[in-house]
């Protein structure tokens, strides 16, 4: 299966940001969005450089996504992967998708590795997720809290039943 005439058939309508390398890691094409998320010096020269040397990923050096692909000839997705541009401090999150690249004869000469930045989407569930805990836990203290009202309710209300007994009793010898 050739997937080069397939990628330049469809890379035209890919808004997500690729790049395409060769079996030495080395970039030969990219997109505009990929183009356009890194630093303007990084950017320049993408093509003398590798990949690991744009994106630095966490999976990039024990579990390369292209390696994966073309290990397995097949398709590879991750999700949340995390990572930096070279030269910037920003923590990102990636879904990163990798197909292999064969040549006419069906021997891979490269892959096409697509990154979807979900950082902002991570951002908001995390704090979602820190919002549920904070409530769950105030929840928990707030029935605490009602659970010992309640009891020193019910305390107060004992005490005053046996205080009007005890005025009761008090009223009765006194008057008859």
């Amino acid at each position: 299966m050739n997937h080069t005439g397939s990628l330049t058939e469809f890379a035209h309508i890919i808004i997500d940001s690729y790049f395409i390398i060769d079996m030495e890691h080395n970039i030969v094409d990219f997109n505009r969005a990929f183009h356009s998320m890194l630093p303007r010096p990084l950017a320049r020269n993408l093509k003398t450089r590798k990949c690991h040397e744009v994106l630095q990923l966490e999976i990039c050096k024990a579990n390369c996504i292209a390696r994966q692909c073309w290990e397995g000839n097949r398709s590879v997705r991750l999700d949340e992967i995390c990572g930096r541009v070279a030269g910037e401090g920003d923590e990102l999150r990636f879904i990163l998708s990798a197909i292999p690249i064969h040549d006419a004869q069906g021997k891979i000469i490269g892959a096409m590795e697509m990154q979807r930045n979900v950082t902002d989407e991570a951002q908001v569930q995390t704090k979602y997720q820190r919002q549920m805990e904070a409530s769950a836990t105030e929840k928990k203290r707030l029935g605490e809290d009602l659970q010992l009202r309640t009891k020193r309710l019910f305390e107060v209300s004992r005490n005053l039943y046996r205080l009007q007994q005890e005025l009761v009793r008090v009223k009765t010898e006194l008057y008859g």
